[in-house]
Formats: C-alpha cells, sequence, structure tokens
C-alpha cells in the first residue's frame, strides 16, 4: 500500500509517499480500507512534535508511528477472528490524538479504537471531517457543562475545524453564540446558525459591548487578560492552545483559587473519551444537526502541500487527504 512516512521529527519535507507492507491482522483486530482523512492541527502538531509535551506521547526523540494521520473514513475490508462489532463492508470512521497511521490507503486498528459506522447518506469526506475539530469542540463545551440555554458564548476563530463544530454543538445545546471571523465567511457563520457575527478585519472582538458566560478562542490567539473584560460573573475563558507561555494550564489552576464563586476563570480542558465525542457527532449526523466544513481535497500524493495549506492558517474547516486505489 501507498503511505506517507516519516523518520523524524520536522515539517512537510520530511515526509515521503512509499510502498510498504499492510501490517498483519490479529484476531482482535480490523483492517479498514481508508478512503478519506484529513490533514488537521493535530497532525501538524506530531509531524513537527511541537509543543514538546506532546512527544511523551508521540515518541520522545523520534516519531514512534512512521506513518502520520489522526483520522480516518473507511470501509472494513477483513476482521480477526475474535471481533465482533464490526463486519465485512462496514463503512467505519475514528480518530486517535496521538496517532493512527491513517495517511495511507490502508490501516489495522484494534476493535476497541474509537471506531464508530458511518450513518447512512454521509460520504466518506464528511465523515473524516468530523473526528478532531468535533472531538476538541466537545471537549470545551463539555467542560463548563451543557446547561446553555440562555447562556452567551462567543467563539473566536469559528471557520476553523473545531471553531465551526463548537458553533454547531453549542446552538444543539440552546446557546446564544457570537461568532469573530473575517468579512467574507460572514454568511457562513449565519448559517451554521450564529446569533451574532464579529468581523475582525473590522472590530477588535475583546471591545466587543456583550457579556459572555463562556469565551472560547479556538485557535489559540487571544489571552485571558484581554478576553477578561468580556466575562460576565462568574464566567469562563477557553483557549485551544497552551497559550504563548505555556500560561492556560496554570490559569486554570490560578484563578478558581483567587477569583472566589462569582469570579471570572480560566479552564483548560484535556480531551479524554473519544468514543464519547464521536458517538455523540454521529447522532447528530444522523439528524442532519452537524455539518462539517470541508475546504479542499488533496491525492495522498499531494499530502505535503495539504500540510503547507493548514499552517498558513487559512483554511475554513477541514483539509481531506483522498486515497486513489
Amino acid at each position: 500500500m501507498k503511505a506517507a512516512t516519516r523518520t523524524s521529527y520536522g515539517p512537510p519535507a520530511v515526509l515521503t509517499i512509499k510502498e510498504v507492507a499492510i501490517p498483519p491482522l490479529k484476531d482482535h483486530e480490523i483492517l479498514i480500507k481508508v478512503h478519506a482523512a484529513t490533514v488537521n492541527r493535530t497532525d501538524c502538531s506530531v509531524l513537527w512534535g511541537k509543543p514538546f509535551i506532546i512527544r511523551f506521547f508521540t515518541g520522545l526523540l523520534k516519531p514512534s508511528l512512521p506513518i502520520t494521520g489522526s483520522d480516518f473514513a473507511g470501509k472494513v475490508e477483513n476482521i480477526g477472528k475474535n471481533v465482533s462489532s464490526f463486519k465485512k463492508g462496514d463503512r467505519v470512521f475514528g480518530f486517535n490524538d496521538t496517532g493512527l497511521c491513517s495517511h495511507a490507503q490502508y490501516l489495522v486498528l484494534s476493535d476497541k479504537e474509537a471506531i464508530l459506522k458511518i450513518p447512512d447518506k454521509v460520504g466518506y469526506p464528511q465523515a473524516a471531517a468530523s473526528c478532531e475539530g468535533a472531538h476538541y469542540a466537545y471537549n470545551v463545551i463539555s467542560k463548563v457543562g451543557f446547561e446553555y440555554v440562555g447562556k452567551k458564548v462567543l467563539v473566536n476563530g469559528a471557520t476553523g475545524a473545531i471553531g465551526s463544530a463548537s458553533l454547531q454543538l453549542l446552538k444543539y445545546y440552546g446557546a446564544y453564540v457570537t461568532a469573530v471571523c473575517s468579512t467574507k465567511h460572514l454568511a457562513l457563520m449565519k448559517s451554521l446558525g450564529a446569533d451574532k457575527v464579529i468581523d475582525y478585519t473590522q472590530k477588535d472582538f475583546t471591545l466587543d459591548d456583550q457579556r459572555y458566560d463562556l469565551v472560547f478562542d479556538s485557535v489559540g490567539k487571544s489571552f485571558f487578560r484581554k478576553c477578561k473584560p468580556l466575562l460576565k460573573p462568574g464566567g469562563v475563558y477557553i483557549s485551544s492552545e497552551l497559550g504563548p507561555y505555556s500560561q492556560n494550564p496554570f490559569l486554570a489552576l490560578l484563578t478558581p483559587l483567587i477569583s472566589g464563586k462569582h469570579g471570572k476563570k480560566v479552564k483548560f480542558p484535556i480531551p479524554f473519551n473519544i468514543r464519547r465525542s464521536l458517538t455523540l457527532i454521529k447522532t447528530l449526523l444522523e439528524k442532519k444537526k452537524f455539518k462539517p466544513l470541508i475546504h479542499k481535497e488533496y491525492p495522498l500524493e499531494k499530502i505535503g502541500d495539504a500540510y503547507d495549506f493548514v499552517v498558513t492558517g487559512e483554511k475554513i474547516g477541514n483539509i481531506i487527504i483522498t486515497m486513489q486505489p
């Protein structure tokens, strides 16, 4: 099979598309023919090995997995003799933020991985695009709880995979959502359910006169200090990034101690339980309550170009990698 491989951390130039053997199938494993995957922020972190903390999960000095890719959508080609939850021909999708080796034409996974069946009438690209961003969005929302009816939330970077998923999940749970984006995407944000949009090219969103129960910076470009005036008493600030000085996890420990019950706080979500996230997204896909955004598609042979585009920060939603026979 063809696969995107590397032997060291670094930029997309370290990737090589080569023919490698399909891994042998064990009793509790599933052989999947990959139809689509994405290149996402998680993949970029795993490719570069940055921030350094990720290397404790992906290999300290060099990558523990030679093939890149953290999510997929495909079809079950074969199953081990002890697998009962899937059968040949099932259309499936899944995600693991430490890597699945899914930038390949085939992959072999344990049946204990976060793998779910794709709902009818959902295509492979759409299924692949419903994993990484939606998982992180769910974990942000669940960090605050699910009682969003009557609450106001601001999402900065609402056009990204995480941001657009957050917008839709927040609306599903009944929140009033303000989406921050550029001029050309205002209509798109409205179509996804945003109650209010702020064009960051025309206005600094941190100067908004609205007050919010939650401010979520899905692109990690703001600071608690700047966003604090946006929060109501007891309001919460969450960022998708550690912060330029890795301050956000420390603020998450410190602010509840010094702010009191009704003070403004930082929370830092640790995204566990991928199966729970994907189960919700599967349900919303079935109900047509979730629409993953797809910006571009690249063939596996052009995966380096896909990574280069993702790091520009200009992508809307997801970048899809398609596998050719």
